[in-house]
């Protein structure tokens, strides 16, 4: 079997965001089509598609009413059916997001099992009866602001949902629905899917006790929309049930040529290093996962070193999936730029990290402009907490506004209508167009190339070199190579010495002379060597 996804460099595309082609200010599959040529271009291997089934759009696709159709915004099957046809004559393979905790309260299944408590579908989502004194039947919280339970008057009866009220969630410990979902996913692999990235993958089960959750044993993490960081949450996800359906749908993939499946681990620090590990322990269960511990604000190289150790030493026969941006989080750029010496020295910076890591790399389209946080006011809003809790949260739409084409097009060229989210001018002065020889593209397609064609960077193993931060330093090594790869992750200079005599194959505000390693604000170097080295603090 070909295991491409070992050292491939995944591209996600958000859709709704990339290329309008009819006009109507949404991002379609035929604008894609049209666009798979800028993709190929930088070198990538893969393209992660977010949620195009159909869809009341509530939560922008991740609340689905139809998983084996595309909703209209998008397009149909026949589109999809020529986007994987054109991407794969590119070399390009294609996976989609796949949301199958819950669906949207739109969906044929709910709409059934909400009429009454002994129908066919009665038991298909997380339903229970109020406490006596009416409140929900557990305290765990929703993602999107308050409880995780909704009263249904129908039926009378909560029902669960992690994330908005109308996106119950479905009841995994019944087999039935797990067939069902089992055969939605088979319906897309028929038709030439490469794998799937699983949305919320560890959401899956929930406790059916329904006991509530204890409080947080580490300090609180409380933010305006989300109370979970104050909660142990042992009971609402990552339940052990959850690895017995992963085998399962592994069971599924391994049935097809060449597939991939990338989960998505909801959970922040440590813990989520842990779930990465026992979630791709073998062959039975993902082939990857990633998890939000390198999309959040820290940014130093304890962090950076802890999350990759913690994964070699939780899943030694495991495989990671490292990225620093996505759809849910403020671009990378951006969100880091404390510690920047200007946007452009952070986003090559961060561009060089990540291509040296071990694992597979994602990127976020736009991320390869060096794209930044569009600042949006409250009129300009879509995503439903920004919108709910404004101004302590600005909400994700920041990052998801559109891929811009060419600086001086109306709408920076993305549409010919109105964009669904704004096109502002320091975006589109990042444009493709704008991105020629020495840019951020051409650094990202240089970078991609290297890590591509290097035996270390694409498969060898990490030995982390102990300096003092913000100094992120490490060894990638094979029979054949060994890269040494040193990063400031700071805007002030430093000092390293270097005792041996490698050759500098990348740099950038970097210096080696007579083994003293000068790394100005951001710099970094990949070392080419034979023998040992030694570095040291100067």
């Amino acid at each position: 079997m070909n295991e491409w996804w070992r050292s491939a460099v995944v591209y996600q595309v958000y859709p709704r965001s990339y290329q309008d082609d009819n006009g109507d200010g949404v991002g379609d599959l035929k604008g894609i089509t049209r666009r798979l040529d800028h993709i190929a271009g930088l070198g990538v291997d893969c393209i992660w598609l977010s949620p195009i089934f159909a869809s009341p759009q509530a939560d922008m696709g991740y609340d689905v009413s139809d998983y084996k159709a595309v909703d209209p915004l998008f397009g149909d099957l026949e589109d999809f059916d020529t986007l994987i046809q054109v991407a794969h004559a590119r070399g390009l393979k294609v996976i989609v997001d796949q949301v199958l905790s819950h669906t949207s309260d739109q969906h044929e299944w709910f709409q059934q099992s909400r009429k009454s408590r002994g129908n066919d579908k009665a038991d298909w989502y997380v339903w229970a009866d109020p406490l006596p004194d009416g409140s929900p039947p557990t305290n765990w919280h929703s993602h999107f602001g308050g409880p995780a339970w909704e009263f249904d008057p129908q039926r009378g009866q909560y029902y669960l949902h992690n994330f908005l009220a109308s996106q119950p969630d479905l009841n995994f410990h019944n087999p039935d629905v797990v067939d069902a979902i089992l055969d939605t996913c088979k319906f897309w692999l028929d038709r030439g899917l490469d794998g799937f990235r699983l949305d919320t993958v560890n959401y899956y089960f929930h406790d059916q006790n329904l006991r509530s959750n204890p409080p947080a044993q580490a300090k609180p993490q409380v933010m305006a929309t989300d109370l979970y960081g104050m909660q142990n949450n042992v009971y609402n996800k990552t339940r052990p049930e959850n690895l017995k359906f992963l085998e399962r749908l592994r069971r599924l993939t391994d049935q097809y040529p060449d597939i991939m499946m990338v989960g998505e681990v909801g959970e922040m620090g440590h813990r989520s290093i842990e779930i990465m590990g026992e979630y791709t322990a073998g062959t039975s269960r993902l082939h990857m996962a990633y998890s939000f511990a390198m999309l959040g604000p820290d940014f130093n190289a304890e962090h950076f070193r802890n999350c990759i150790e913690g994964f070699q030493r939780g899943a030694p026969d495991g495989h990671p999936y490292w990225s620093f941006s996505n759809h849910d989080v403020p671009r990378q750029v951006s969100r880091w730029a404390e510690y920047a010496v200007s946007e452009d020295a952070m986003a090559r910076l961060v561009c060089a990290m990540l291509m040296s890591f071990e694992g597979t790399i994602g990127i976020y389209q736009g991320e390869e402009l060096g794209q930044t946080e569009t600042e949006l006011t409250f009129e300009e809003l879509t995503d439903p907490p920004a919108i709910r809790y404004w101004p302590a949260v600005k909400g994700r739409d920041g990052c998801r506004t559109p891929m811009v084409w060419e600086k001086d097009a109306p709408n920076a060229g993305f549409s010919t209508g109105t964009p669904w989210l704004p096109v502002k001018a320091p975006q589109a002065a990042r444009a493709v167009d704008q991105q020629g020889e020495g840019s951020i593209m051409a650094f990202y397609k240089d970078v991609m190339a290297r890590r591509k064609a290097s035996p270390a960077l694409t498969r060898g193993t990490t030995t982390f070199i102990s300096l003092p931060e913000p100094i992120l330093a490490f060894t990638r090594h094979t029979e054949e190579e060994t890269i040494t790869c040193v990063f400031n992750l700071s805007p002030d200079p430093h000092v390293i010495r270097v005792v041996g005599a490698p050759i500098v194959t990348l740099s950038n505000a970097a210096t080696l002379n007579e083994g003293r390693l000068a790394l100005d604000g951001n710099g970094f170097v990949y070392l080419s060597h034979d023998a040992e080295i030694t570095l040291t603090k100067g």
